[in-house]
């Protein structure tokens, strides 16, 4: 017979050492919920976590939780909640900033420096049966979104955090270099703020296939061609307004730099294995770039809802394959191979309500 006061959830050993465990079922603080997890997304930290312990400076040094991209139905209420109902499905917020510091008072919670992130060292997250979290992280979504849709709404926020950084207009032309989730999601927003070309490169031809297909005009392969070049000459050698940067490659950085036009704009949101960024002096000196670099978001969710509700763009085809909690080494070891044409492979925790 189970133990009703325990809760399945997946730790994180070491390099490629993911482990099934019981805990106990955490009891929500006086403001905050007790979740049960619906939908949970393998994204490219995580990864970075399950394949080299570390992203920069941040290193996993004790087993933990990973996870941060997901959705949930309300379990339980702490005793001064009232905004929310149980068995409501929420899609949450995995970031806690302080509210106190200098950022955080400055309207930017993203950059705080004392914030708790779900699943990022030492801090627990979410690939589990049941989680706690703050009822103000948590999202309602509206009738007809399903849970892999309410877990898809975080790395969208960073898609449309990216183009904010932008300052998109409409007209504008952009180039995305890297056709993972976040630089699909990305083009797909630049598309929705109005640019009018979006050109992006990518080695991985399933990828290129889906691009194509969604929200790119043209996708150049770095393998078969020179990027730089190809987008240069499609633009007639005058480059694009704004270059996105969603790879994380060692050359990415540079490419951006190289095709962004006089006047234009980088915006980095890859991720580098080797903590490290290069780019050309000259070519972003001469050409008076603005860059300008990604720290997850901030006050996306309620923008990302009505975005989805409202048909603007469409995120479920991202969610390409699923995965049960016991299954999670799998799911990651697909993403970590690029294998099977995957996008986001979702971990389905509880998919129906309580």
């Amino acid at each position: 017979m189970a133990d009703e006061s325990k809760r399945r959830v997946s730790r994180l050993h070491g390099i490629r050492d993911l482990r099934i465990e019981e805990a106990p079922i955490p009891k929500p603080g006086p403001d905050e919920v007790l979740l049960k997890i619906a939908s949970v997304g393998t994204c490219g930290s995580d990864v970075h976590y399950y394949l080299e312990g570390a992203i920069g400076d941040q290193m996993v040094t004790a087993p933990i939780v990973m996870g941060h991209e997901f959705s949930a139905w309300i379990a339980e209420l702490g005793e001064e909640v009232t905004e929310l109902t149980p068995g409501q499905l929420v899609s949450v917020e995995p970031a806690i900033p302080c509210g106190v510091c200098e950022s955080c008072q400055h309207g930017h919670p993203n950059l705080c420096s004392d914030v708790r992130f779900c699943g990022t060292p030492p801090i627990d997250g979410v690939f589990a049966e049941y989680a706690v979290m703050p009822a103000e992280n948590c999202f309602v979504l509206p009738e007809g979104l399903t849970p892999d849709e309410g877990a898809l709404l975080e790395p969208l926020g960073v898609a449309i955090h990216t183009v904010d950084l932008a300052h998109l207009k409409a007209g504008q032309t952009v180039a995305v270099l890297g056709a993972g989730p976040i630089g699909l999601l990305t083009a797909m927003m630049a598309r929705v703020a109005g640019a009018a070309e979006v050109y992006m490169t990518e080695p991985l031809g399933y990828r290129r296939v889906f691009a194509l297909e969604t929200c790119a005009d043209a996708v150049f392969d770095p393998h078969a061609s020179d990027v730089v070049e190809a987008i240069l000459d499609t633009t007639g050698g005058r480059g694009v307004d704004v270059a996105f940067e969603a790879a994380g490659a060692a050359e990415t950085p540079d490419q951006a730099a190289r095709i962004a036009c006089p006047g234009g704009k980088v915006v980095v949101v890859g991720i580098p294995s080797d903590d490290s960024m290069l780019m050309t002096a000259s070519q972003v000196r001469r050409k008076g770039l603005t860059i300008k670099l990604v720290r997850r978001m901030k006050h996306t969710y309620p923008r990302a809802i009505r975005m989805i509700h409202h048909g603007m763009l469409d995120i479920s085809a991202l969610a390409t394959h699923h995965f049960p909690l016991e299954r999670i080494e799998d799911a990651f070891e697909l993403v970590a191979g690029y294998r099977d044409g995957v996008l986001r492979a979702m971990i389905q925790v509880n998919m129906e309500a309580p």
